[in-house]
């Protein structure tokens, strides 16, 4: 699924992302360009980071 119309950035490119290294909607922003059109996806970007997070923290 699309995360990201503008750029076309699919849910599974931020996870790749998130996977290495990519922890904030910025630096997601960065590798991928998600967020940086009109700005729609900034939320689910933010979800998935948070979740990733949550997932790190609980496995540690």
């Amino acid at each position: 699924m699309f995360v990201c119309i503008c750029r076309a950035v699919t849910e599974d490119e931020v996870h790749d992302h998130c996977s290495t290294g990519a922890m904030s909607v910025d630096a997601i922003g960065d590798r991928c360009g998600a967020g940086e059109g009109c700005g729609t996806c900034l939320e689910r970007i933010q979800q998935i980071v948070d979740e990733r997070i949550a997932t790190a923290t609980t496995a540690a």
